[in-house]
């Protein structure tokens, strides 16, 4: 288990799942300094996903400009440092100079509406 999604126990809230948009992504942080730890989550076609908000080329956030994640026809997930394209299904890098890693996927459940942390 990564060391990352160590730091947010099972059952941590994130958002009510009406704050994500369909199709529409969102990030957020937990803690600060040594501690903090970002994700952001990703809804398509009623599906949600979570990934760790980090690049696995540069190892920097995927937002270069805040909040942006998805292409802009909302198909695949974009690195803004690197314009790396990756699956949202999956987080696999499909182009870029990460072709063929993933970006960390966190295990996130909807329980009465809400987006929580859910255990591996």
């Amino acid at each position: 288990m990564s060391k990352r999604t160590e730091t947010l126990p099972p059952g941590t809230a994130i958002c009510s799942l009406d704050e994500i948009g369909d199709p529409g992504a969102r990030d957020f942080s937990f803690g600060s300094g040594k501690t903090r730890f970002e994700l952001f989550l990703v809804r398509t076609d009623g599906a949600l996903r979570a990934y760790v908000n980090r690049c696995p080329h540069a190892n920097q956030r995927l937002d270069a400009r805040p909040g942006r994640f998805l292409t802009m026809d909302e198909t695949r997930i974009i690195c803004g440092g690197h314009a790396a394209l990756f699956r949202i299904e999956d987080g696999l890098c499909t182009s870029g100079p990460c072709l063929g890693k993933h970006l960390e996927s966190v295990p996130v459940e909807v329980t009465d509406g809400v987006v929580r942390i859910a255990a591996r």
